[in-house]
Formats: C-alpha cells, structure tokens, sequence
C-alpha cells in the first residue's frame, strides 16, 4: 500500500521515495507518494520524478489496486528501476487550484444545501450538480453567501470515524452518486470551521486549503438545467 502523504500535509510539495513497483502499462508505484489519486470529482496531480541519471513527467496519478498509487508518465519513457530512489515534485500551482477549487465546492453546497447528484474539481473553476427542481431565484444572492463563507477565515481541519460511526450518521454523506471509501475501517472527514462557527462536516479524500480565505474570491459563472431534477452550478476563480 503506497502510503499518502498528501492526507496528512497538503502543502507538501517535494519529497523523496523508493520505488516499489512498475506496471504493465508503464506505471509507477512509490512507497510513499504526494501524488494526489484522481478521485471524488478532482484530478490525479501531475509533476516530475528525478533519479540518479534519469527525469520523467507525471501527467496523473489513479487509484490501483490494495491501496497502491500508481503514477503514469506523461509520455513512454524510460522508468526508474525498482527499488530506486527518487525525487518526487508537483506541478503546484495546479494542485493549489484543485485546493481552493475543492475547499469552494464545499462551500457552495453548504449555500445550497440539496442533495448532490455529480462534481468536478479543475484548476480554476469546478461545478456542483445538484437535486434542484427549480433554479434559484437570484444567483447574486448564493454568490455573495459563498464569498461572505470564504472571507469568514474559517480554519478547515480532518478528523476521522470509523465505518460504523458514519452509518449512524448518513446525513454527513451529501453526494448521491458518490459514496465514500470503505474498507479500511475508517473515513476521513473534512470539517470546515469549529464550534458554533462550524458550517460544514462530511466526508472526502481530498485535498483542501487550510482555511477559507484562501480560496479567494468567487464567482457563480452559470447554472445549467440538466434534467428534470438536475441543476449544474459552476464555479471560478476571479
């Protein structure tokens, strides 16, 4: 099981591992990895890898099997040898917009509080698919909610239950069409804000900011009509 280091430090940018595995597609898979594994609605992260003699871009990380994290090479080249050391370094630019881009999206569905049918996370903008019969009265109103929540400076931290303890309480769980992971006997939670200033708790595997005034300010780009019960909101970075 290749162990993520990004669960536990998000801001980490750079970090060294050994090399456990190569796979048939040309994958690799490290002991440890900052590598963030496209999941839930956000991206694989991408970057470089160094070793003694050889440098390749990433272009994505996915989930392999028994917990492995397998990066994948942005073109064929040649891999590091198993059992190498190697230099591990995200593109962070992109993966701090997939940060403030995720932080956002939990935001918007505390300002909408529907159930959600669908996401995705880019760089700069993300949507929200929700269970919304009707369209919103005044999409200025929801932006101005989700821009008052970001500038509130609220911190956003991780705690963890087990299994058990999320399906006593299955109103944490928002998304309808994505269920989150079990097996391992726990799940993470994201909880943004503490105490009476809490304002959202559910779980996610994701990577988020360490507080709201990170993400900056927003704007409600559209909202699209996706069905008879489905809105599409997405968001932008200004």
């Amino acid at each position: 099981m290749t162990q993520a280091l990004f669960l536990d430090d998000p801001y980490r940018k750079s970090s060294p591992a050994t090399v456990t595995a190569l796979t048939e597609e040309g994958g690799i898979v490290l002991d440890q990895t900052i590598f963030y594994a496209r999941g839930g609605g956000q991206p694989g992260d991408s970057g470089t890898l160094d070793w003694d003699g050889g440098r390749i871009p990433i272009a994505t990380a996915v989930k392999g099997e028994g917990g492995d994290i397998i990066l994948v090479p942005s073109e064929p080249s040649a891999l590091p040898p198993v059992g190498a050391t190697v230099d591990q370094r995200l593109d962070w630019e992109r993966r701090l917009g997939h940060m403030r881009i995720h932080t956002a999206l939990h935001l918007l569905s505390v300002v909408i509080p529907l159930p959600v049918t669908g996401g995705a996370v880019a760089a700069d903008k993300g949507r929200l698919d929700f269970k919304m019969p009707h369209p919103p009265e005044d999409k200025a109103i929801l932006e101005g909610q989700l821009n008052a929540l970001v500038t509130r400076d609220l911190p956003i931290s991780v705690d963890w239950i087990t299994d058990a303890e999320l399906d006593e309480n299955p109103g944490l769980v928002k998304t309808l069409s994505v269920q989150p992971p079990r097996g391992a006997g726990k799940v993470r939670l994201v909880r943004i804000g503490e105490g009476k200033d809490q304002v959202d708790l559910q779980p996610c595997g994701g990577t988020h900011v360490a507080r709201t005034g990170e993400v900056g300010k927003l704007t409600i780009a559209k909202i699209e009509n996706k069905g008879k019960q489905n809105r599409r909101v997405t968001i932008e970075l200004v």
